[in-house]
């Protein structure tokens, strides 16, 4: 299903297909046939080096090659500067090209990365990272990359719908935003809301003027959904989403 969508491209080696975007993320990952999508998530957040680490000896274990390295969530201690996020992330794309994953600007792995509200971390860490297993009877699996209320525009103040609005209509505007672009994404390996197993929301802000008839009215929320009390990583942006479709997840003990 998804090797097919021509908007989406297949890994080299890593058995997934992937839907291009900016350098540091793609928007969304799907398992190719034969493979599935598997989620693992740390009981406490490991930093960026540890991780790295971690990840890497996991994926060993399992006898499966560095890029099949698919996707992460990552949490940060504050909302980051256009140009800090952009050095950040020059830092994070380093790892995957040593990898052997990032080819150039194209990067396959899917990623969210958001800003604690409460108990922030003191640097940025893993919180939980998705890889390719074989499976020849897997059921289709994917994971959709944080997305927020942003569209293509020149300035910010036209690039992020809604600027500095945080009222209830503002907030619900964002929102609609947002879904719309979770859904796209999702389309683009033949997927809907009534695929995902598993929908997460990051912001501060309250949802619920907007929760029933914008959310749940259309599907997102199936599964039930997941509040995080978070920010989105870059400044000035106030909601974001991310969601997947998989069979199998875990957590990693420290």
């Amino acid at each position: 299903m998804s090797a097919s969508h021509p908007a989406t491209k297949p890994t080299a080696s890593g058995g997934y297909s992937y839907i291009p975007f900016e350098f540091q993320y793609s928007s969304g990952v799907a398992a190719l046939p034969g493979f599935r999508l598997e989620r693992a998530r740390f009981n406490r957040l490991v930093p960026m080096a540890e991780g790295f680490a971690r990840i890497k000896a996991h994926l060993g274990s399992l006898e499966r090659p560095l890029t099949a390295f698919a996707a992460c969530e990552l949490r940060s201690t504050l909302p980051f500067t256009a140009d800090g996020f952009r050095e950040f992330n020059l830092g994070y794309a380093q790892v995957l090209r040593e990898w052997g994953i990032m080819k150039g600007e194209d990067n396959p792995v899917a990623r969210s990365n958001v800003c604690p509200e409460l108990d922030p971390p003191t640097e940025s860490g893993f919180y939980a990272f998705t890889y390719t297993v074989p499976d020849t009877s897997a059921a289709p699996t994917f994971l959709i990359s944080g997305g927020a209320e942003t569209r293509s525009a020149a300035i910010p103040q036209d690039r992020i719908v809604a600027f500095g609005d945080t009222s209830p209509a503002g907030l619900r505007a964002k929102a609609r935003q947002t879904l719309g672009e979770m859904e796209k994404r999702l389309a683009a390996f033949g997927f809907g809301w009534a695929d995902t197993t598993a929908v997460q929301v990051y912001t501060v802000f309250d949802l619920h003027p907007f929760f029933l008839d914008e959310i749940t009215a259309r599907g997102a929320a199936r599964s039930g959904l997941t509040w995080y009390p978070c920010r989105p990583p870059v400044q000035k942006i106030d909601f974001e989403m991310d969601c997947r479709g998989l069979t199998r997840e875990i957590v990693l003990s420290a």
